[in-house]
């Protein structure tokens, strides 16, 4: 019997839209709603304790709404901070996104790999822990920018953006002292993989960049193994949690990535 209770994706804006595109590849049938906390972005920019305070509470009317199978935190800022909370005020298995260091230190030649996050992520003790354990011999740099969170949501709104603006986010990382030795960067934000190209492309010198999405659809595809899926899945919900206008360009993003539905809570 088809089970059409969704997979719900939460970020504070676009940029968990770059760990639904691996699960979709994964769970072509899995219906979705994606949540986008507009009304509070950005998250990186707020204090710990809004992030604790917010995203338990909005995670808990969003489950009351759409019954959801799982949800998928797809956002490092709150994850490092809240996931916990959410376990505990949710029964239903919850998915989170930590940066991806543990990847980057196998890949990285030459033992030096940068974390560009938000503010809010790199600061965090979570971040210190996945560092000794997985990349204690590595130089491992970190940088917090808003400004590029900024840049993802432009372009999938698509508004022109700047490639200095990507060329001056790598700066803040690559000239630290020992930045000159990295080759590999952890996304540590879920917007950034969505502009990894355009940083590759502003980048002085060849960088591997890596981040946690495919590990998460993985992840999302092992708890759902063996449950029941629509024969085909009905068109996407995205959620804004402010009722903003939605431009014609985020429009035709979103439906690029199967969300034909918007809706507000």
């Amino acid at each position: 019997m088809a089970d059409d209770r969704p997979l719900l994706f939460f970020d504070s804006g676009v940029g968990g839209l770059s760990v639904l595109s691996p699960t979709r590849a994964l769970l072509p049938a899995a219906p979705i709603v994606y949540a986008a906390d507009n009304g509070g972005f950005p998250y990186g920019t707020r204090s710990e304790a809004e992030i604790a305070a917010r995203v338990p509470a909005l995670l808990g009317r969003l489950a009351e709404r759409f019954d959801p199978r799982l949800i998928v935190v797809a956002c490092n800022t709150a994850s490092t901070i809240a996931l916990a909370a959410v376990r505990a005020a949710l029964d239903l298995p919850v998915v989170g996104t930590v940066p991806a260091i543990k990847p980057a230190a196998a890949l990285s030649a030459t033992r030096a790999i940068g974390v560009l996050g938000t503010e809010a992520t790199v600061r965090q003790p979570y971040v210190d822990d996945l560092t000794a354990r997985f990349a204690a011999d590595c130089l491992v740099l970190r940088h917090g920018s808003a400004r590029l969170v900024t840049l993802a949501e432009a372009a999938l709104a698509g508004e022109p953006t700047d490639a200095a603006d990507y060329a001056a986010v790598l700066a803040g990382l690559l000239d630290q002292p020992g930045g000159e030795r990295i080759d590999t960067v952890v996304l540590a934000c879920t917007h950034f993989p969505l502009v990894s190209d355009r940083l590759a492309a502003a980048a002085p010198r060849p960088i591997a960049f890596v981040d946690g999405g495919a590990g998460i659809a993985r992840r999302v595809a092992h708890l759902t193994a063996g449950q029941a899926w629509p024969d085909a899945p009905g068109p996407g919900t995205a959620m804004f949690t402010a009722p903003r206008p939605i431009g014609d360009g985020l429009r035709a993003s979103l439906g690029r990535y199967g969300l034909n539905h918007i809706a507000f809570l």
